[in-house]
Formats: structure tokens, C-alpha cells, sequence
């Protein structure tokens, strides 16, 4: 029997977090990670007391805007925003943390990883956001897709 590694081990972590979304879209999961420890968890979907696509429709398929576009237009946070949000109302800093998502994170979740000192973001799927990409890259955050090397 072999032990998955420690990238591998977050990353199933993440897999599951994904299961909770209630976007009709797409389902994201994100763990962040400090010294082997879990400090928080996001998935997306609508924010905490207020109804969920899968209840009432995906707004940005009724408005037939694409992925990657137009993020202001949605009823639900990304799992990155949540899981920096969720961090933030417990009190817990995630300053030189890792974040593990099933998605590379948009521009706006670019953004609040950078400011909020997430030092290396790992991820499994693309996504067509090249602003993200560009910002990421200048900021030092290490950005690796899972089972790639750093760039």
C-alpha cells in the first residue's frame, strides 16, 4: 500500500469539498493549507441563508454569458472566496498558506489570493482567464497544475 503524497492527499480533499456546490455549472472545491493543516474549505454556490441555483436556475445560463465572463452577474462565491471568507470569519490567517482547488482560480479570486498572502496555489483544471495567469505570475505566487512542475 502506498501513501498518497501530500499534494495528492489535498487535492482528493478538494475533490470532495467540490460535491457541496450548488452551481449548476460548475462544481469547484478549495482547501487552504498551512504546515500540513487544513485551516479552511470553500465550495461554490450561493452565500449562507439565501436560495441556490439548483433551486431557482442558473441566472448566468437564463443571461447566456459565458464562462470566464461577467463574474458579477451570478447568485453564488467562488470556492476561493469562500474558503478565504470562511478563514477570515474564524480568525485565521492564512498568510504563507497553500490553496488547493479543483479549478485554476479567475481574476477576481487571483486577486484576494494574492492580498490575502497565499504563497502557492495548486490546482487540477484550467480556465480561460489569461489576466488571472498574467497577475498571478507577477505577484510570486507559485502557481503549479497538479501533477506539473512550478511556474
Amino acid at each position: 500500500m502506498s501513501r498518497p503524497s501530500w499534494d495528492e492527499y489535498f487535492i482528493e480533499i478538494t475533490r470532495l469539498v467540490a460535491k457541496r456546490s450548488t452551481c449548476l455549472r460548475r462544481q469547484v472545491g478549495a482547501v487552504v493549507v498551512k504546515d500540513k493543516n487544513i485551516l479552511a474549505t470553500g465550495y461554490n454556490g450561493s452565500p449562507s441563508g439565501t436560495a441556490h441555483c439548483l433551486d431557482v436556475g442558473c441566472l448566468r445560463e437564463q443571461l447566456q454569458i459565458p464562462s470566464g465572463e461577467r463574474h458579477e452577474l451570478c447568485r453564488g462565491l467562488h470556492a476561493e472566496q469562500n474558503a478565504i471568507i470562511q478563514a477570515a470569519k474564524h480568525g485565521t490567517s492564512i498568510d504563507g498558506a497553500t490553496l488547493y482547488c479543483t479549478t485554476m482560480p479567475c481574476i477576481i479570486c487571483s486577486k484576494m489570493i494574492i492580498n490575502a498572502g497565499i504563497k502557492r496555489v495548486v490546482y487540477l483544471e484550467g480556465y480561460p482567464d489569461q489576466l488571472a495567469e498574467q497577475m498571478v505570475g507577477q505577484s510570486g505566487v507559485v502557481v503549479e497544475k497538479f501533477g506539473e512542475e512550478a511556474s
